[in-house]
């Protein structure tokens, strides 16, 4: 692990982010951490909820967790999967969330299918956002103001900093929406999408973000600001606390 380059280094006291030299390199450690969460938990007879993203990092996170997990005793058989964002695709399109974790990680271990809530994006928006909200308020436990409160959201972050399908200039019905699936246009394809709401993301135990990838430096330093106007950045003001995972150097 190496030492943030030093435009990362006046952070707010919401967030810690650790910084790598290479995309391997990052998928491995936040694996290895998940795992090691995993191992460590009490309560094995309580579900544990937890959110997946998409992207080209997640790829590599989730073939990760299936390596390192095969070499050791992780109850991942009790992990109930669900997703931060769903393009409106069918499940085994290259598209697909939920096919890049059904490829690269439910499979590969095996998780018992009354593990996986995936957001159905091959049927209506409305109506697919409606199923994945009941399905995750059927299983997590709620908050005092009706939201489900995931152990662990996983996201991603685009060149924009957007995290999930929340993207900047986001109608502010969507920014200030108390559901907990929304669906979105978004100003990338496929522009059709159900996503999570910045209320969930604020409700959940952890989140932890994994940046990574070429031209992402402007968006980083914005969010990491005080004065941030990102996505990314309305969920480190909104947060706690928040784990940021990086290859991203200046």
């Amino acid at each position: 692990m190496l030492a943030a380059p030093r435009w990362l280094c006046d952070c707010m006291p919401n967030y810690e982010l650790l910084s790598f030299a290479s995309d391997d390199a990052l998928a491995g450690a936040v694996a290895r951490r998940w795992l090691d969460r995993l191992a460590a938990r009490r309560n094995k007879n309580t579900p544990y909820c937890v959110a997946l993203s998409g992207g080209r990092i997640a790829k590599k996170f989730f073939a990760a967790v299936a390596e390192h997990a095969k070499a050791r005793v992780v109850p991942l058989a009790e992990v109930h999967f669900f997703w931060g964002d769903e393009r409106c695709v069918a499940p085994a399109d290259a598209e697909s969330n939920f096919a890049l974790a059904k490829a690269h990680l439910l499979d590969p271990l095996e998780i018992p299918p009354d593990k996986i809530h995936r957001v159905r994006g091959e049927i209506s928006p409305n109506r697919a956002a409606a199923e994945a909200e009941a399905e995750i308020c059927r299983i997590a436990p709620m908050n005092a103001v009706g939201q489900p409160v995931l152990d662990l959201i996983f996201l991603g972050m685009g060149e924009e900093g957007h995290v999930a399908s929340l993207f900047p200039g986001a109608w502010d019905e969507v920014v200030r929406s108390k559901s907990v699936y929304v669906p979105v246009v978004a100003p990338k394809p496929p522009p059709q999408r159900i996503t999570v709401t910045f209320a969930t993301i604020a409700a959940a135990r952890q989140a932890w973000v994994l940046a990574s990838g070429a031209g992402k430096a402007n968006a980083l330093r914005e969010s990491l600001s005080a004065s941030g106007n990102t996505p990314l950045a309305r969920v480190l003001q909104m947060r706690q606390s928040t784990l940021i995972f990086s290859n991203i150097a200046k």
